[in-house]
This record gives C-alpha cells, sequence and structure tokens, in this order.
C-alpha cells in the first residue's frame, strides 16, 4: 500500500519525484506530498488526493532542490487529509513511511514528554520527532540503529536532514524498498517500477538493513550496524512505458489483454513441437511430494481455490487452501513432505509474505506464483514460477488472476503425468486443449454490448449473489468479489447447493442473482438450484457454455454463452463476463475504475 520515493542529484528532482510518484499511483492512495531540501530548508507540499493535485500545487510553490522524498498515503491512522499526508517533518527531519507503526502511541506519549507537539493522527510523525530527539546525542548512523530498534511494526522509511543534504536514508521492516543506481545521482522507491524510468539497476533491502544514500556512493547495513554487500540487479527495460493506449481504463485495457497473456504464459512453459510441460529448475523429485498447501489473499486466494479442485481431480496429492492472513497466525503442523505454494501479484502481500517466511523458518519447500520476479516473495521462495502477464495497473486484478490460475493448471498437469496419475496421450490431450484456450478467450471478450446492459441492473442493485458447483464455485467468488470492488454492491459467492441452507432467505423479488452452469457434471443440480432462486423472485444472469440442448426454463432474465472447450478450461471463459460486468456496472455509477476506494494494489500491510 502506499509508495515511497527519493532522489538524491546534482541536478533538479522535484519533476522527476512527481513521475514516479505517477508510477506508484497503481498502488492505492488517497493523498500525496513531496518533500525537498532548498538553501537549507525543508520544504514540503502536501494534498488530499490525486497527484495530478499536488503536481499543480507544487508549480504555485516552485519547488526545487536536489534531494528529495515523494510519498502517495493509503490511509491507516488518521482520516485522508492534507496534515495527515506524508512526507512527515520536524525542524531537523523528513520522512515517508509505507507500513505500521504498531507502538505509536507508546512512543507518541515519550516524545510528548519530551515536548515534541504532534500535528497530525498518523503513526508516521513519530518517527520524524524520534530521530529528531536521537541526533541530539548520536551519530547519524548511531540514530538510524537506535530508532530502528524502537520502532515495532512494519515499515520501508526514506528519510532527508536539513543539516546533511548530501544524503538520504533509507530503511526496510516487512514493507518492500528497492535502492537504484544512475550517474551521479542515487535512488530508493517502493518498487523498481517507479524507479525504471531512470535507472535499470537496483537492489533491494532485505529486512533490518538500511542505507545511506549519497548521490555518488551507497552504503548497507545491517541491523547492528555493519557495511553489508548487495547484490546489483540488471532490470529489462521492458514495460517501461506501460499506458492505457487508446483505452480509457487500464482495466478494461487489461481485460482485454487476457489472450495476449495466455500465449506468453504458454509459450513460457509449453512445448508446443512436442507436447510437454517443462518447469525448468523443479528443485525436488516430484515423488517426495505428497501433499500441497497453497496459500494467498483476495483474488490470489480463489486462484488457490481453483487450483485445489485441478490438483485432486488430476493428481494424487492431499490438497489444501489457506487465506495468508490466517496461516500465518494458526497452529500450523508444518508436513515435511509437503510444498507450500504461496500465490500474489505483487509478490508483496504483506500477509503472504509472512507465510512464506514462517514455511521458511519450519524448512518446508517454498514455491512462489507471482507476476513481479524482483519482488520479495521471488526473491525468498525456493522455487518461482512467473505469471508472465506484464505490468497490471488496475487495482481490481484481472489479467493477473487468469495468469495465476493458468500457471497453477499448468503446473496440476506436470504433477499428473510425472507422477503418472494421468497416461501419455491424456497429458498430452490436455496440452492440446490448452492451445485453444487463447482463441477461446478472444471470443468470449466480444460479449461487450450484452453485458453492457446487464450491467447496468447490477449497478441498481442493493445485494447480489454469485452461485456455482465444482470448478465454477472459486469464479463465483471473483465474480463477486469484482463487484464488490468495483462497483461498491455488496455481492456474495456460494456453492449454488448450500442456498438451502441460509442463504435463501436473503433473495427477494428482482435481486440480480449470477448463476454459473456450464454442461458439465454439475449441471442439471446447478439448474435446479436456479430454479429455487427464480421461484423466489430473483433475476438470473445465466452463465454457461454452448451446447445444442436448451436450458429448459422460461423465466431466465438473461443468458451469456461462452464458447465449448475442455471443462476444466471453463473456468478461463466464465471470468471474463464476471470482469466485464463489474466492470460496466462501475461505469454505470461513474466511479474510478482503475482505482476504487478504500483498497490498494499491492498490500504490503497486515
Amino acid at each position: 500500500m502506499c509508495g515511497i520515493v527519493g532522489i538524491i542529484s546534482s541536478k533538479e528532482v522535484t519533476r522527476r519525484i512527481i513521475n514516479s510518484l505517477k508510477k506508484l499511483e497503481y498502488r492505492g492512495y488517497d493523498s500525496a506530498g513531496i518533500a525537498t531540501l532548498v538553501d537549507g530548508d525543508i520544504n514540503e507540499v502536501k494534498c488530499e488526493g490525486r497527484v495530478e493535485v499536488l503536481e499543480k500545487d507544487i508549480s504555485k510553490f516552485n519547488l526545487k532542490g536536489d534531494i528529495g522524498i515523494g510519498h502517495v498515503r493509503w490511509a491507516t491512522h488518521g482520516k485522508p487529509s492534507k496534515i495527515n499526508a506524508h512526507p512527515h517533518s520536524s525542524e531537523q527531519v523528513s520522512v515517508v513511511h509505507n507500513g505500521i507503526i504498531e507502538n505509536s502511541t507508546i512512543l507518541k506519549k515519550f516524545l510528548e514528554k519530551k515536548g515534541y507537539i504532534f500535528k497530525s493522527q498518523t503513526d508516521t510523525e513519530v518517527i520524524a520527532h524520534l530521530v529528531t530527539e536521537y541526533l541530539k546525542k548520536n551519530s547519524l548512523k548511531d540514530t538510524i540503529i537506535k530508532v530502528l530498534k524502537k520502532l515495532h511494526g512494519s515499515f520501508a522509511l526514506g528519510i532527508i536532514f536539513k543539516d546533511q543534504s548530501n544524503l538520504m536514508i533509507g530503511a526496510k521492516r516487512g514493507s518492500p524498498l528497492a535502492v537504484g543506481y544512475g550517474p551521479n545521482e542515487n535512488y530508493i522507491g517502493s518498487d523498481s517500477y517507479a524507479l525504471k524510468s531512470m535507472t535499470n539497476k537496483i537492489s533491494y533491502l532485505d529486512d533490518g538493513e538500511f542505507c545511506i544514500v549519497k548521490k555518488d556512493q551507497i552504503e548497507f547495513f545491517d541491523t547492528a550496524g555493519t557495511k553489508v554487500n548487495k547484490k546489483v540487479m540488471n532490470l529489462s527495460k521492458d514495460e517501461i512505458d506501460y499506458d492505457k493506449g487508446d483505452y480509457k481504463y487500464f482495466m478494461e485495457k487489461e481485460i482485454d489483454e487476457q489472450p495476449s497473456t495466455i500465449i506468453a504464459c504458454i509459450n513460457e512453459y509449453v512445448d508446443k513441437h512436442n507436447k510437454q510441460i517443462n518447469i525448468y529448475n523443479f528443485p525436488w523429485k516430484i515423488s517426495s511430494i505428497e501433499s500441497i498447501m497453497l496459500i494467498g489473499c483476495g483474488t490470489a486466494f480463489h486462484s488457490c481455490l481453483m487450483a485445489k479442485y485441478w490438483m485432486e481431480q488430476n493428481t494424487n496429492l492431499d490438497v489444501s487452501v489457506d487465506i495468508a492472513s490466517e496461516f500465518r497466525y494458526r497452529k500450523v503442523r508444518f508436513k515435511k513432505n509437503c510444498l507450500y505454494i504461496v500465490v500474489s501479484q505483487s509478490g508483496e502481500t504483506a500477509d503472504t509474505h509472512a507465510a512464506l517466511a514462517l514455511c521458511k523458518k519450519n524448512k518446508m519447500k517454498t514455491c512462489a506464483v507471482v507476476n513481479v520476479i524482483e519482488s520479495s516473495i521471488a526473491r525468498d521462495a525456493d522455487l518461482v514460477l512467473p505469471i508472465y502477464c506484464g505490468q497490471e495497473v488496475g487495482v481490481a486484478s484481472t489479467k493477473a488472476f487468469i495468469g495465476q490460475m493458468l500457471v497453477l493448471y499448468i503446473l496440476s498437469i506436470k504433477i499428473s503425468f510425472d507422477q503418472k496419475c494421468i497416461s501419455k496421450k491424456k497429458y498430452q490431450d490436455k496440452i492440446k486443449n490448452l492451445l485453444t484456450l487463447s482463441n477461446s478467450t478472444k471470443k468470449t471478450l466480444k460479449l461487450d454490448q450484452k453485458i453492457l446492459q446487464i450491467g447496468k441492473t447490477f449497478a441498481e442493485a442493493k445485494g447480489s449473489m454469485f452461485l456455482g458447483r465444482g470448478y465454477s464455485f472459486p469464479i463465483a467468488l471473483e465474480g463477486a468479489l469484482k463487484l464488490k470492488e468495483l462497483a461498491y454492491v455488496h455481492a456474495e459467492g456460494y456453492p449454488a447447493g448450500e442456498m438451502k441452507h441460509g442463504p435463501l432467505a436473503l433473495i427477494e423479488q428482482g435481486m440480480p442473482v449470477v448463476v454459473l452452469a456450464p454442461r458439465d457434471e454439475y449441471y442439471k443440480k446447478t439448474i435446479s438450484n436456479m430454479q429455487e432462486v427464480i421461484a423466489r423472485g430473483a433475476k438470473v444472469l445465466l452463465v454457461t457454455n454452448k451446447n445444442k440442448d436448451e436450458v429448459i426454463s422460461e423465466n431466465i432474465w438473461e443468458k451469456i454463452e461462452v464458447d465449448q472447450l475442455d471443462e476444466e478450461l471453463i473456468p478461463f471463459l466464465m471470468t471474463i463476463p464476471l470482469q466485464k460486468l463489474a466492470f460496466y456496472s462501475a461505469l454505470e455509477k461513474g466511479y474510478d475504475i482503475d482505482k476504487p476506494r478504500n483498497l490498494a494494489k499491492s498490500v504490503t500491510v497486515e
């Protein structure tokens, strides 16, 4: 959540800080700010709202400086406002912070007794005053060591000093922080994407580390203040200029990019000529894996649920799924021969990263399914399976969800064949079917006009339900989540067979309900559940696949048909109408589709 950037240079930095903040907008935020050093003074400009507002305010003040820090804030302590926006400054220092200081109340009381006056309701302001207090009797390096020990919680910090215009500090615990190298200038940022327009040479701080950044030198230190050497990574220059093109919204573009996402992913993992799946550098014998635990949050959790169905269907493994924020706090009984798979679009999801760390601490086998291969989760896992979907800017995940499902499906087929659970012919048939998925996805994307009209009804509803069985149940959950995220309509996903056990009480006249009923083994039972819903006055949108047999019902409100495809792959096609339904519902209501309220793209706090 939040995003920070810092630049120290021999030339003016304000414009480039603003540009980097724009790169961080995708993370989700409610306010923004910047601070620079000019003629020995800390000058800051902050605002509630978007970076474009900050940009206009800065032009009024003619803010300059060759060292500065910037921030886009997602509120944790204190409501969104100009005074709560970062940076937070004392007379001596200015701080930007991504994370949460859990003992801020205690520290605030300590500092108030020392005479410090607080202007904001944030936890971050204590850092500025704490640094100021320790600087009275300590060197800069010792001050940072002492302050970091005092802070409980998670943080990525950028700090500049009134009396030391030749350096800035970066520090990390829990939240990610990248350090970039440039010609006679250097940078810090919440992720490499924010820095890519300036450099492709990046290092990453590990937990507990801090750095002293000068324009011609960067020094790294561990918790005790001992110097450490950092690996410098050379990043690809690809997708630096990722923009909306002819689209009005990133999400709209990213939905339409899903056929390309599928092709890119398949090209990385599937040998089309030999009809086999290649997962290189698999560090264990398949025969040594007896079970799989899939871990994720939100949309990633839904991809994990989907993978459970595939893996149980195709392998002999015991497969379980857990929400990362629950997994990390339970008394987990780790299994030696279990493969723990963590799934995260950003690779920085705090709860998922903590779950991975817990697995690593217990010496478990770990695999990461991520979109960002330079991310913390990718760096820490034993095996990384990238989804190759490219930059995803829209906060509500679309193409990354398709990518996550696809990688997990490919992995399930690979394990199944290597365990001799399926024959070579069936293995190659599955691969052959997989190669048709992109084309079927393209056809599904052409259903726009019909979904546009349907979306108006969902936009006006006070609530809705999404029902499915088997492979369709995780997709029902994801469809409901998308409607909540984008259109702010209360929506719930349920197994269709569970309706009689409580949720049916919520059905009332005119309530829109999505029923996912592909022509699979559950089809007839799902249709029976649909009739129960219709009988109680619901307006049913049936999503199914094309077939010669008609659904016997005169009371279906609307019907959407996707391509006929192998039933294991139908969930990919079913996902797309639900993404578009949420998109058009939000569009009807005039909401900010790429940046839904209260949400962040990269959830780097618990």
